[in-house]
């Protein structure tokens, strides 16, 4: 891609690829503190390790496309654009979170922005994402929808359903498989046939790529081009992301009971907002002091949230069935 594929992009960009990776990367920090100093949270699946992915597809987008995301969905949420504030909220079990304190951190909603919804069942979000790419089509509008899945779906029948069907019908979807190598404890060359999930694209006659998924840039070009594709009526695109997740399958899993010390030393020496930070400072594109200012907003940023979460109502007990069916 030449010097990445980066060099005619405006500085604007470049910021707001680390905004997005920055804020995530402080909101699963911060999470994860807030779950090992007793806050009862619910269960919590970090995202640590895959920001570039959500940061690079995301940006690729507008506000009116739509995403759906899986049971580690933090970060598809912030690449997004739903405020941090009632995200915490939510997994505070507060009235002003974005479910209303009733969904938790596998459940996070947000339809003014895309967001269909964190889906805790495997694969099934992908489903939620060709739904709303068929709307688009049967409407004539131009919306795009992104189906985010894990390497632990990618044998799930409604997945390959999925796909079968969105290159049947020339469907306005990208699937976005971040494979970070384990479905839970085990590992994808186990439990998956090819190589590479991209491969199986060929399956059903769409493009199938295999990126970096710790390199923003690569991702965000990967996106932008199966996004334009999409957009432009010419169908769907798998794109598979090469990534890790720093931290455990949920927060009480021991990751070295089924990785070694050095896989891990290894991964965390390519960690998605270093490469990021040097190939930007190296270019030209942004300073030292520049992208560290943004990572001080987004303490600043997670400092408000948790206040807000903190000092928000609990649902009133009147509320426990309300915004439950359509009335």
């Amino acid at each position: 891609m030449g010097e990445f594929g980066t060099s005619g992009l405006p500085r604007e960009t470049f910021v707001g690829l680390y905004e997005r990776m920055s804020l995530i990367r402080e909101f699963e920090e911060r999470l994860k503190w807030l779950v090992e100093t007793g806050v009862p949270v619910g269960a919590v699946h970090y995202y640590v390790g895959q920001e570039a992915v959500a940061a690079g597809v995301c940006a690729a987008l507008r506000t009116s496309d739509w995403i759906s995301s899986t049971h580690r969905g933090h970060g598809h949420c912030i690449a997004k654009g739903v405020d941090v504030r009632p995200m915490m909220a939510e997994l505070y079990g507060k009235a002003t979170g974005t479910n209303r304190g009733k969904g938790g951190s596998m459940h996070i909603t947000d339809i003014r922005v895309g967001v269909l919804g964190v889906n805790p069942i495997v694969g099934m979000g992908v489903t939620h994402a060709v739904g709303a790419a068929l709307s688009a089509k049967v409407r004539g509008t131009d919306e795009v929808a992104v189906a985010f899945f894990g390497e632990g779906a990618a044998s799930i029948g409604a997945l390959h359903e999925s796909l079968n069907l969105a290159a049947i019908w020339k469907l306005p979807v990208v699937f976005v498989c971040e494979n970070n190598g384990y479905a839970q404890a085990t590992p994808a060359e186990y439990a998956i046939a090819v190589k590479d999930i991209a491969d199986r694209a060929a399956g059903y006659a769409m493009p199938g790529n295999v990126v970096d998924g710790q390199d923003v840039l690569e991702v965000y070009c990967a996106a932008l081009t199966a996004v334009d594709r999409a957009r432009g009526g010419e169908g769907p695109t798998l794109i598979e992301c090469k990534t890790h997740r720093y931290y455990g399958h949920h927060q009480g899993d021991d990751t070295l009971r089924y990785r070694t010390e050095a896989e891990e030393q290894h991964a965390r020496e390519r960690d998605p907002l270093v490469i990021f930070r040097e190939r930007v400072e190296a270019g030209g594109f942004l300073t030292p002091s520049e992208l560290d200012e943004i990572d001080a907003r987004s303490r600043e940023a997670l400092d408000d949230a948790v206040s807000f979460a903190e000092s928000s109502p609990l649902p009133e007990l009147g509320d426990l069935y309300t915004h439950v069916y359509v009335d």
